[in-house]
């Protein structure tokens, strides 16, 4: 509707997980090194955490975009809201497994295959969980005890969980212990700061063909405090405002524009949150390197579908 009107190639507020638009803060790029680092050094269970909407699927997304076939394999449960069973059934069939056995014992007999074909091959082999705040202790230590699958010198199945907050409260649980106790990594996302908020909505304006972005700094002030720095909601409410500037033909996004579009989406209760900072906060100095950068710069690693 309006990326013709601004000369942009493609939507540069989608609310889908497209790594391509993904926005490294300090935060983001320290759970980047540190997924990857967990993945490749074969840590055995990691975990990701952060509130909805702060960006980890699309995080994860840009771990597996950049780490080739010839070193990963890996299988992805996006809805874990099934049974122990369905969850083993789930996880060889995005292995590539088209004939599942019926027995629980032939399945796990199966996926020694694949963790072993994918050792012979040189390969780590992963299993991913989204949305892991949802899954039952049963379904927990189901997985944990996946886990086992090892010899003395490493683990052959990565497991990594990425979900929201509650996570991390789930896996405080005492009889969730063992698994608590097998955790190599836990990493977490926030939402971002307010002077980040309009770094954001630059870069993604940028990715998406613009140049310079039609946000008047009253706009992105208000962006900010609706949203409390949750890029999904920074996404829907820049997307439905600039809408509603292309729908008064207005040369720029406006901070009327934005509040009326909050109320219709019923964010403009939100007031700012305390860990949204001021603009004028923003620190003086630039962000420090994550502590594992330097360990993932020692991997010479292609984009999935740059690898031959």
């Amino acid at each position: 509707m309006y990326e013709e009107k601004f000369g942009l190639r493609k939507s540069p507020f989608g609310l889908t997980p497209d790594p391509s638009f993904l926005f490294l803060t300090e935060q983001h790029r320290e759970a980047l090194c540190g997924l990857t680092l967990a993945i490749l050094q074969r840590k055995g269970f990691t975990v990701l955490t952060g509130e909805a909407g702060t960006g980890k699927t699309t995080l994860l997304a840009r771990v597996l975009q950049f780490l080739p076939p010839s070193k990963l394999q890996f299988s992805a449960i996006l809805n874990p809201t099934v049974t122990p069973a369905e969850f083993l059934e789930l996880a060889l069939l995005d292995f590539g497994l088209t004939e599942v056995p019926a027995s629980k014992a032939q399945r796990l007999w199966k996926l020694r295959d694949v963790l072993l074909q994918g050792q012979r091959e040189g390969k780590v082999t992963a299993l991913i969980v989204d949305e892991a705040h949802k899954l039952s202790a049963e379904l927990l230590e189901e997985i944990r005890m996946l886990g086992n699958f090892e010899d003395a010198e490493q683990k052959y199945l990565q497991i990594l969980l990425v979900g929201q907050t509650e996570l991390d409260a789930t896996l405080n649980r005492e009889d969730l212990r063992q698994l608590k106790q097998r955790i190599g990594f836990r990493l977490s996302l926030g939402p971002l700061d307010l002077h980040e908020v309009g770094e954001y909505i630059r870069h993604r304006w940028v990715k998406a063909g613009g140049t310079e972005h039609p946000f008047s700094m009253e706009a992105i002030d208000r962006i900010a405090q609706a949203s409390r720095g949750i890029p999904r909601v920074i996404n829907a409410l820049c997307d439905n405002a600039l809408i509603a500037a292309f729908a008064e033909n207005a040369p720029y996004v406006r901070e009327s524009h934005v509040r009326e579009v909050a109320a219709d989406l019923d964010f403009a209760s939100l007031s700012a949150d305390p860990a949204v900072k001021r603009a004028d906060e923003a620190p003086a100095e630039i962000a420090k390197p994550a502590r594992w950068a330097r360990w993932v710069d020692r991997f010479r690693l292609t984009p999935r579908h740059e690898s031959t």
